[in-house]
């Protein structure tokens, strides 16, 4: 008896054949849909965060705006880099401020994206009598390209909305808040707001 289970055993390893294929195939077949499913969530959530990203990609240029890549001789600068509200209420409501930017080099400058360091922020680039839809805080909502280009001398309102009681209670006090604005003429345009919000 012992003889034919040694028999069986060297012609099962002649043959090549071996229980841990078996083994691996039912571990595969039994959670191969939960696998699948998690590697496909994992790309999504990475995906999702290399898109929120500001400046990630280069912005296409548009048809009347300069080349996006080359650096202009332009120079981006604010009548303005910090606005104070002072005191103010969270159960009056959202408050507005417009800060003016102008081009000061001697070539045009292209304002490619703007965006907020809170959730509770917006801004709005306003140039011609035309508005842009209000841009927020990456990653709470997309983040427009915008591609408008400033001529010399040429200047443009940033239309700054906060929200006071966007945190409810817990936005109590002193408060911060930044827009920034990617331009090709060098370093981004950081406008700055402050409040001291009370109920």
């Amino acid at each position: 008896m012992a003889k034919t289970a040694s028999i069986e055993s060297k012609m099962s390893l002649k043959s090549g054949k071996s229980q841990a294929p078996t083994f691996w195939k039912s571990i595969l077949s039994e959670y191969w849909p939960a696998l699948a499913t998690f590697a496909v969530v994992l790309l999504a959530l990475a995906g999702l965060i290399v898109a929120a990203r500001p400046g990630t990609a280069p912005a296409p240029a548009s048809r009347s705006a300069p080349a996006a890549e080359a650096r202009s001789q332009g120079t981006l600068s604010a009548r303005e880099a910090r606005h104070d509200f002072g005191a103010i209420s969270m159960a009056a409501g959202k408050v507005t401020h417009r800060f003016e930017i102008r081009n000061t080099g001697v070539e045009p400058v292209l304002i490619r994206k703007m965006y907020t360091s809170c959730m509770c922020t917006t801004a709005s680039l306003i140039r011609g009598g035309r508005k842009t839809a209000p841009s927020g805080m990456p990653g709470h909502g997309l983040i427009a390209t915008l591609n408008e280009s400033l001529d010399m001398n040429e200047r443009a309102l940033v239309e700054v909305v906060f929200d006071p009681a966007a945190h409810g209670p817990s936005g109590v006090g002193p408060t911060e808040r930044i827009v920034t604005i990617q331009n090709n003429a060098g370093g981004p345009l950081e406008l700055m707001i402050t409040a001291l919000v009370k109920p």
